[in-house]
């Protein structure tokens, strides 16, 4: 009878409870961090009703994950892992001191104007504590190759995309409850509170992180005192492994989908509900990144987890094409539930195999500089596509609507196609428009174009959508967009 796979964890492990003691103290810290970032999003938005502030938000932080990747990496490498966690949060707490304080003593009135440096500072300082605690993730890795046995290890990578998901589910209801509350400063507070307790937390765990035996063989450990970011050593272990970069820039191809949500999600869903009811949606979203992490950790990723990996993503593209098709928040709920599932299971197969294939000694490099090549398409996709929505798009949504966008079309065609195709139209138009005492279109520019065919009796009346706080008929009476 084929042997059954060990669970997860065993608890009567030391190295076992030390791994799940790090996991809550990550989870804790991490809860709180990306409270920190989901509520400066919101809040934002709330303050300034600019997709643009969003999508600047968005590029700031994976801008700043991307770049401190590989330097974070080489500190985990070169130091020792709780060393290395606990600076992570101490220097967390003393940034969001700084941000209270400064939160404090600023005007309110100077954070509504997107163009307001005030605002920018508090921002940027604010999400410096956050990607501060990037750190950990990277460490967390590493860690489970030195506390786990191999056999084990998807499915302890299992428990960290719980982790993850237990994450998203507590930010985002509690995210959304302080903005609402009291904007930044019940979130400044409570970030302060569980910081603090989470570095106490951690001074009383003992963690062995020496490298494993190879052949009964202790590896060499890296000097500490070299804390250069060793770019080409880790350039050199990728192309070392057959298929690692590949794996990498698929990876990186895959974060420009990453970016547009993070651009443009936040704002999309608060155009259709409240922050309360977003937050509260995104919690119980987030149920499907714990039970795609906990069905990781029982299951397990079969044989092939790169066959694995390339599934999913195909599925996560196809879905995020779709659900997007109309405004709709049954579409979004639906289409990011599945996204949430599976993503647990892409992000466990690729730390898997990079467990498996990179030296222990350099994983913290190799996993910042995944980090970093894989967060650098985000920024990308976030700078870009914030702004393209902001003057294009949702422009476009408060003028008249896209069936009169064909007139840039026409205007280009040459006189006589238009004649040999389009006569007959009109000739049909204007027999229709007799019939009746009145002929309604949205765009003014159409109304002379069916006056000048000889259409008569033609008034305009530019349409909207109407949604709370976002677009509205009047908006769009005003628009001279075309």
């Amino acid at each position: 009878m084929p042997s059954t796979k060990p669970s997860a964890l065993d608890l009567s492990l030391a190295a076992h409870r030390t791994f799940l003691h790090l996991l809550i103290n990550t989870l804790i810290v991490s809860v709180i961090n990306f409270t920190v970032w989901f509520a400066v999003t919101f809040w934002v938005f709330l303050e300034t009703r600019s997709v643009l502030a969003t999508g600047l938000v968005a590029g700031i932080f994976l801008i700043a994950t991307a770049s401190s990747g590989i330097w974070f990496g080489s500190l985990v490498d070169h130091y020792r892992k709780k060393r290395v966690m606990q600076a992570s949060a101490l220097i967390s707490l003393v940034i969001y001191v700084g941000s209270f304080v400064f939160y404090q003593l600023t005007p309110e009135s100077a954070f509504t104007e997107v163009s307001s440096p005030r605002l920018w500072i508090f921002v940027v300082l604010t999400m410096a504590g956050v990607i501060t605690g990037n750190i950990r993730a990277i460490a967390m890795q590493t860690l489970v190759t030195v506390l786990i046995e191999e056999d084990r290890r998807d499915k302890a990578n299992g428990l960290v995309g719980t982790a993850t998901g237990v994450t998203f589910l507590i930010t985002s209801v509690i995210s959304g409850l302080l903005v609402a509350a009291g904007d930044m400063f019940y979130v400044l507070l409570l970030a302060i509170g569980v910081v603090a307790l989470a570095v106490v937390h951690l001074g009383f765990v003992s963690v062995d992180d020496r490298p494993p035996a190879v052949d009964g063989v202790e590896p060499v450990a890296v000097d500490a005192g070299t804390n250069k970011v060793d770019l080409r050593g880790t350039l050199r272990i990728v192309r070392g492994v057959p298929g690692l970069l590949a794996l990498i820039g698929f990876a990186c191809f895959n974060n420009f989908l990453a970016g547009a949500y993070m651009a443009l999600l936040d704002a999309y869903g608060l155009s259709l509900m409240s922050v309360q009811a977003w937050g509260l949606l995104w919690g119980a979203l987030s149920a499907g990144f714990i039970i795609g992490g906990l069905a990781v950790a029982r299951t397990g990723l079969g044989q092939n987890p790169l066959k694995l990996l390339l599934v999913v993503n195909l599925i996560l593209w196809g879905v995020t094409c779709l659900f997007p098709l109309r405004s709709s928040v049954i579409l979004l709920t639906a289409g990011m539930a599945v996204y949430m599932l599976l993503v647990p299971y892409a992000e466990a197969a690729e730390q898997t195999i990079l467990q498996k294939v990179v030296p222990y000694e350099r994983q913290g490099r190799v996993f910042g500089f995944a980090q970093s090549v894989e967060q650098a398409a985000s920024p990308l996709t976030a700078f870009l596509i914030g702004p393209l929505t902001q003057i294009v798009f949702r422009a476009g949504a408060r003028s008249d609507p896209i069936g009169s966008y064909v007139k840039p079309i026409a205007e280009r065609l040459p006189w006589r196609w238009r004649e040999k195709f389009v006569k007959p139209a009109w000739a049909y138009l204007r027999a229709v428009c007799r019939r009746f005492d009145v002929t309604v279109v949205a765009g003014h520019w159409l109304e002379q174009e069916l006056k000048q065919r000889g259409c008569q009796r033609v008034r305009t009346v530019p349409f909207a959508v109407s949604a709370p706080s976002s677009f509205s008929v009047a908006a769009a009476t005003s628009s001279t967009a075309l």
